[in-house]
């Protein structure tokens, strides 16, 4: 399961996180709206905290 969690689940959830990083920086250079930028920024935030804690859970279960 660490295995799993450690080459597949991880990445994809980093590369989520950046995903919407780079779309709510685009957002804004190209002055789009504030609410948009908020939504990315909200659902950034809650993909950070997803990927923060499936990071944990597989380090914990590398050290069992």
């Amino acid at each position: 399961m660490a295995t799993f969690l450690q080459t597949i689940v991880v990445p994809i959830a980093l590369i989520a996180v950046a995903i919407v990083l780079v779309l709510g920086l685009w957002n804004m250079m190209k002055g789009g709206s504030g609410n948009t930028s908020q939504k990315l920024m909200r659902v950034r935030v809650l993909l950070q905290g997803i990927a923060i804690a499936l990071v944990m859970i597989t380090l914990w279960m590398l050290g069992k």
